[in-house]
């Protein structure tokens, strides 16, 4: 079993910033590969960027190529998404989620996920 905790969320205004975190427990942290995925309301929950379980690997979507950055701390189990550059169209509820065995942006291949946490971005 695994577990994830997103934190970080919150208010910021156009062209601020955010770094959300989530912390992973209950597996061999450094062999699980992480995404991150947002749903706005009304819309489908959509791929954000993902980091390989090796960190070798990252990933993004095109709407956030050169604002957003993924990147992992072994040591505290913890993957981290600095959001930069923040636009209204990023608001959303972001989640992150684990697999094993899989690197991809594939929804269905990621068995665990967090409860989300909400980024709203505000003009």
């Amino acid at each position: 079993q695994v577990q994830l905790l997103e934190s970080g969320g919150g208010l910021v205004q156009t062209g601020g910033s955010l770094r959300l975190s989530c912390a992973v427990a209950g597996r061999t942290f450094s062999s699980t590969a992480v995404a991150w995925f947002r749903q706005a309301p009304g819309k489908e929950r959509e791929y954000v960027g993902g980091i390989s379980s090796d960190a070798v690997f990252t990933s993004y979507v095109d709407s956030v190529k050169g604002r957003f950055t993924i990147s992992r701390d072994n040591a505290k189990n913890t993957v981290y998404l600095q959001m930069n550059s923040l636009k209204r169209e990023d608001t959303a509820v972001y989640y992150c989620a684990a697999a094993v065995g899989y690197w991809g942006s594939t929804q269905s291949q990621y068995t665990y996920w967090g409860q989300g946490t909400q980024v709203t971005v505000s003009s």
